[in-house]
């Protein structure tokens, strides 16, 4: 049986995978060929979300503990919204895509099934005019170029509402390879560490009576839309959202707005735009990562928002916690993270979840 003890093949295999937003079937296909043998059940729902269930303790105890871990396997991207005549395609963006970020890069478009390459482009600098030329390019502006000579040519490959992701490598670099660089960290990360996770716990199973659901959700990045089906339908106790964080590290940036820092840890979120976490949850998390001698941080500035947001307000009301590792260039075709990093959330997350064996308050 293959292990997934903090294994970077396994996050390469998931980062370089066609998932953008309502398109996520590659992703959850790929997760799901895993789970028979790191779980006792799993179900899909009619959203497409992926739901894996761990139960430890005493099986029959009425008073088992129920806790949601939870990590979306979109990723941003772009729709085609025209088809020129020239063969051109016009798109837009789906998810939060800063518009510099945009123009050379290359995609792949289609669906899971079936998906060509193209070019984001606009016009070359010299047929720009003078005042454009060191301003980003607006959408409106940008084009991508699939090689078709006509919309008859394009129209045999794609349709309007095709949607495509960044086409970009996967690979370390750094002193020791100590960084990884790809599109969509966010959040194959955190779908990495919880299979990871999953993995340690069915070796060794925590003692106390706990149903554990991972989730894996849809739709993240258009609205939190996935997380509020899964929620309302488990109705968890606790729930610990697994994600990324962007992160301003860069030399003008003013400390307070620096985010995090990327190799001290995991970035536990105080609140965001969208959640105020559970003080005590977040207590327990920092008490354990002393205890386990974990590195972890604060996320020092409010901003972003992620499945939280519809998580903690389901049902009854979730206590409900946030675990980001710190990523560069969130949203682009080279998001970095720290190698170290990803792996004290994937052991920071497995400790809490053992600790609870004794921390049931």
């Amino acid at each position: 049986m293959r292990t997934y003890d903090n294994d970077l093949t396994l996050l390469r295999e998931l980062s370089l995978l066609f998932g953008p937003s309502g398109c996520e079937g590659e992703v959850a296909d790929a997760i799901e060929r895993a789970l028979p043998a790191l779980c006792d059940s799993f179900t899909r729902d009619r959203m497409g979300n992926l739901t894996a269930l761990i139960r430890t303790g005493d099986l029959s105890s009425e008073n088992r503990r129920r806790v949601m871990i939870s990590a979306h396997m979109d990723e941003v991207g772009v729709m085609v919204s025209e088809i020129c005549e020239d063969g051109l395609l016009r798109f837009d963006t789906v998810g939060g895509i800063d518009v510099s970020v945009l123009e050379g890069r290359k995609v792949l478009l289609g669906d899971e099934s079936h998906r060509i390459s193209g070019l984001i482009a606009s016009k070359a600098i010299h047929h720009k005019e003078k005042k454009d030329r060191n301003k980003p390019t607006p959408i409106s502006k940008l084009f991508i170029d699939i090689g078709a000579k006509d919309r008859a040519e394009a129209e045999q490959v794609l349709s309007v509402g095709s949607v495509g992701v960044f086409d970009s490598e996967f690979y370390r670099f750094g002193k020791d390879g100590a960084f990884v660089k790809s599109k969509a960290l966010d959040d194959r990360m955190g779908c990495a560490a919880m299979l990871s996770v999953m993995s340690a716990l069915v070796r060794e199973r925590p003692t106390a009576d706990l149903d554990l659901y991972f989730c894996f959700t849809v739709r993240e990045e258009i609205g939190l839309s996935g997380a509020k089906v899964v929620a309302q339908r488990i109705a968890p106790e606790l729930a610990i959202v697994l994600e990324t964080t962007a992160v301003a590290d860069l030399p003008e940036t003013e400390p307070a707005k620096r985010v995090a820092a990327l190799g001290k840890g995991g970035a536990l979120s105080v609140m965001d735009r969208s959640t105020v976490y559970d003080r005590e949850f977040l207590n327990f998390a920092r008490a354990t990562a002393k205890e386990r001698d974990i590195p972890v941080q604060i996320k020092q500035y409010v901003s972003g928002g992620n499945d939280a947001g519809s998580i903690h307000k389901s049902g009854v009301g979730v206590r409900t916690l946030a675990l980001s590792v710190p990523t560069r260039y969130l949203h682009s075709p080279a998001c970095v993270a720290s190698v170290e990093d990803y792996h004290s959330v994937t052991s920071l997350v497995e400790a809490m979840l053992r600790a609870m064996d004794t921390e049931t308050s």
